[in-house]
């Protein structure tokens, strides 16, 4: 079988859909990014450093992040935030999850509804 898809949008995973949320609120360095992931699944996702780094490593590669300078005196923290590329795709992404939960949502009134 095939897999046909219409519009040219990327699935991404749910950690980089968490990190590139977090980024369109604000620009974070990494540790900041996984207490705000953290927060923003009350506690269900709690990344590793290393599958954040490397989503961190794509997003870069891709142009859907840059590296962000702040002014930060603490040790030396790398900051990010979302490009306009990487909001398109955010929202692209959104769209998608929106138009698959109102698909399920209908699916799942007609199986409740069935005797």
């Amino acid at each position: 079988m095939r897999h046909v898809v219409s519009e040219k949008v990327e699935a991404v995973t749910e950690p980089v859909l968490l990190i590139l949320l977090s980024l369109a609120e604000a620009p974070r360095h990494g540790y900041a990014l996984l207490k705000d992931i953290e927060g923003m699944s009350s506690g269900r996702v709690r990344l590793s450093t290393g599958t954040m780094y490397g989503a961190l490593r794509r997003l870069l590669e891709s142009g859907w992040i840059e590296p962000f300078e702040a002014e930060d005196t603490s040790r030396e923290k790398r900051w990010y935030r979302l490009t306009a590329e990487g909001l398109r795709s955010l929202e692209a992404e959104v769209g998608r999850l929106k138009q698959l939960t109102r698909l399920a949502g209908t699916r799942l009134r007609v199986t409740e509804a069935r005797p």
